[in-house]
């Protein structure tokens, strides 16, 4: 179990956990996922920390297909700028490791912010903790246990 995984239990949410067997020389994690779970890339969304002009942490939830839009984050965020976050920071602050971050079950309540492309789908996957276990579940499910906001913070 991870923390992710704990957490959508103890709050009784709908939910499926899919595993495979991680590869580690794969160059994606998140296309990684869509190939061995046999899923459209789409579907499945990335966890990504980006940090603002203060150094505070943000969570963008964007399809593993496109990248972040790192001032659209910013303006939904009410920040003048964000950019990457440090790979460290973004494991210290979420205790997750790289590959594996998890919208959910993080250490500290971060902001987040979930890409409009999630909301059309019946249900969306994303990291469950650990790299080679996703979680799906409906968008707004994952928004109401993240206090997640939806903003076009996607880039295709």
């Amino acid at each position: 179990m991870t923390p992710a995984l704990d957490l959508l239990k103890k709050v009784r949410a709908e939910h499926r956990v899919h595993s495979y067997e991680h590869d580690p020389k794969a160059a994606s994690y998140g296309l990684e996922a869509a190939e061995k779970l046999n899923l459209d890339p789409a579907q499945v969304f990335k966890t990504l920390l980006a940090s603002s002009e203060k150094g505070e942490l943000l969570v963008a939830v964007v399809p593993v297909v496109g990248s972040l839009d790192l001032k659209a984050l910013a303006h939904a965020a009410g920040v003048k700028k964000a950019e990457m976050a440090d790979p460290a920071a973004a494991q210290r602050a979420t205790g997750y490791l790289l590959g594996g971050i998890s919208p959910l079950g993080q250490k500290k309540r971060l902001r987040t912010f979930i890409d409009n492309s999630a909301q059309p789908f019946a249900s969306i996957f994303v990291s469950a903790g650990r790299r080679g276990l996703e979680v799906e579940l409906a968008a707004s499910v994952l928004a109401e246990h993240t206090q997640a906001t939806f903003a076009d913070i996607g880039r295709s």
